[in-house]
């Protein structure tokens, strides 16, 4: 049976305190809105660089879509696995159209992708990069409970 875990959660961490968790190829799940207000919770890659998180999306996505009406979003990357640490950044999407190919090579590379590059380049000009920084980030771990048996 699965153990509840309650009390001794460490909050008011900085990334830095998780370490590598956010450089593991973990799925994030990103949330938007859609037409009707109801969100829309959707996996994907992504990368945590700079202060923010990348997603690369299909131009023509409903993620895209939505976020061109409303760029307002929510991305949580967690574990389900002791210490189960946690990231959610909340903010407001901006579309980079920069070095779409580049970002997106590194992000299906982490992910374990061999053939990243072809990949990368067969998608070129189909996908936009969202990036996320953060408006309001909340980040746990419950090392401290895990410590203590």
């Amino acid at each position: 049976m699965a153990r509840l875990y309650a009390g001794r959660v460490r909050t008011n961490l900085s990334v830095e305190d998780l370490g590598t968790f956010l450089d593991e190829p973990r799925v994030a799940v990103l949330a938007t809105l859609r037409v009707d207000g109801t969100v829309l919770l959707s996996p994907v890659y992504h990368e945590w660089r700079e202060g923010g998180f990348n997603v690369v999306i299909e131009k023509q996505n409903a993620k895209a879509r939505h976020l061109r009406r409303d760029a307002r979003a929510t991305i949580l990357v967690a574990e389900s696995e002791p210490p189960l640490r946690g990231v959610e950044v909340r903010g407001s999407a901006q579309f980079i159209d920069d070095g779409v190919t580049e970002t997106t090579r590194r992000i299906v590379a982490r992910y374990g992708d061999e053939e990243a590059e072809a990949d990368a380049e067969a998608r070129r000009g189909a996908d936009v990069v969202v990036r996320l920084e953060p408006g309001h980030i909340r980040i746990w771990d419950f090392a401290d409970e895990f410590d203590a048996g």
